[in-house]
């Protein structure tokens, strides 16, 4: 295909979110195109080989209760995969099997570095008060839309944490396997075991663990976790089934709470399988109340090799054979366009349509959208806004948009939003 250069809308992103608003749009009589930096489902492809998607996959959709992962009103990742937790590369075929039978008009490889709205700061709109369009910079020229829907996603933006030393770390985005991981640092504390019994140098060390108000004892384990959320408590529990000793350092300790809200603490299946792994005393301790703010590289004693630092704000240390791993989150896409939308704390200001407060005709999808404090960032949740910023764009390009009363009618188009009330959210 060729790649289009004027269009009335321009997704960016073929995640679960582009690929969703595509299906959406392709319902309407609106010229749009996704564009994708890398292909279909590139961040699931991205996964360590363990990792599942948390919420399960049923295919209830016959009894009228859509499947949680589905993008579209009438498939079921379930049915499609035959698996209820898919792993990231299931679940990016999926993504292009759904792609593939809406022929939807993806263009791979095409980079958007930059976002340019049309006219000059605080004049875009027109007689009507509607936005003014934009000009997309791409790798592969520019391209011309009326209207932009940022679905870019976070995974491929991993954060620091912001911590001096993060250099010495290994983000757990960049982990392909955890098995393979493992292998390189139990074969390490062999050898290194075998080095210090043969060593006269040698001082035998009895393992203390952290209690849990995060003071630390003298031992080296093979891998330090900063971040206890589900990234880094998925990370500690395939590492410890390969034998790997693991501590997993977190301020607030998330593994201690319970909340109907999977976005607010651990889901019910990452629960379940942290206390399998206790009840089994697999090396893996859990510190709460621990702030890490810096890391530092070590050359070890007679038998050489590195070791490395984990230190606290509280004056705690922590030490590990392997490079700390960081399970600290995502910056997330929307640096590339961070200055066309206003913030609310750590959220972009949205409108109850999704779109920018700051930038009329730029909206968002996907996991970064929030309302009232209230992230929608599992599929099962930011699937329901697809259809409202569809409606929302035919609207304003006077298109008709009947054939979304499907997504009514299949209860995936929320546009009620009193359910995000910051002491109550039953979304």
């Amino acid at each position: 295909m060729t790649l289009p250069r004027t269009l009335d809308v321009a997704i960016v992103g073929a995640g679960p979110a582009g690929i969703g608003i595509a299906v959406a749009l392709e319902r309407l009589e609106i010229e749009y195109a996704v564009l994708e930096r890398d292909c279909i489902g590139a961040s699931f492809r991205h996964w360590p080989d363990e990792m599942r998607l948390l919420t399960p996959s049923f295919p209830g959709n016959a009894f009228g209760v859509r499947d949680l992962n589905a993008v579209t009103t009438d498939t079921s990742p379930a049915l499609a995969l035959d698996c209820e937790h898919p792993t990231g590369d299931q679940y990016a075929d999926y993504l292009e099997a759904v792609a593939a039978f809406h022929e939807l008009p993806i263009y791979g490889d095409v980079d958007v570095e930059r976002v340019v709205p049309d006219g000059v700061e605080g004049d875009r709109s027109d007689a009507t008060g509607e936005a003014g369009g934009f000009t997309l910079e791409t790798g592969e020229g520019p391209i011309s839309a009326d209207y932009v829907i940022w679905a870019a996603g976070q995974y491929q933006y991993p954060a620091d944490g912001s911590l001096s030393g993060a250099e010495h770390a290994v983000h757990v985005s960049t982990v392909d396997s955890w098995a393979t991981y493992a292998e390189r640092w139990v074969a390490q504390r062999g050898a290194e075991d075998a080095g210090e019994r043969d060593s006269s140098d040698a001082v035998d060390e009895p393992r203390i663990a952290a209690d849990g108000a995060g003071v630390a004892g003298p031992v080296t384990d093979d891998v330090v976790i900063v971040g206890g959320a589900e990234s880094g408590i998925d990370a500690a529990l395939a590492l410890t089934a390969a034998g790997v000793s693991v501590t997993v350092l977190d301020d607030d300790g998330p593994w201690q709470y319970r909340s109907p809200d999977p976005s607010e603490v651990l889901s019910p299946r990452t629960t379940e399988r942290l206390e399998s792994a206790l009840s089994e005393g697999r090396p893996l301790d859990l510190v709460s109340g621990a702030r890490a703010e810096g890391i530092e590289r070590e050359q070890r004693g007679p038998v050489g090799g590195d070791e490395y630092v984990v230190r606290t704000t509280d004056g705690d240390v922590f030490r590990s054979r392997a490079p700390p791993l960081l399970a600290t989150g995502f910056e997330g896409s929307l640096a590339v366009v961070d200055d066309l939308f206003a913030f609310d704390g750590a959220f972009p200001a949205l409108t109850n349509r999704d779109e920018s407060t700051e930038t009329p005709g730029l909206f968002l999808g996907g996991p970064q959208v929030a309302h009232d404090g209230q992230q929608f960032c599992f599929i099962y949740k930011f699937r329901q806004r697809f259809a409202v910023v569809a409606e929302t764009i035919a609207e304003r390009l006077d298109v008709d948009a009947e054939s979304l009363e499907v997504y009514r009618e299949k209860r995936l188009f929320l546009d009620d939003l009193e359910c995000c009330e910051p002491e109550y959210c039953d979304c």
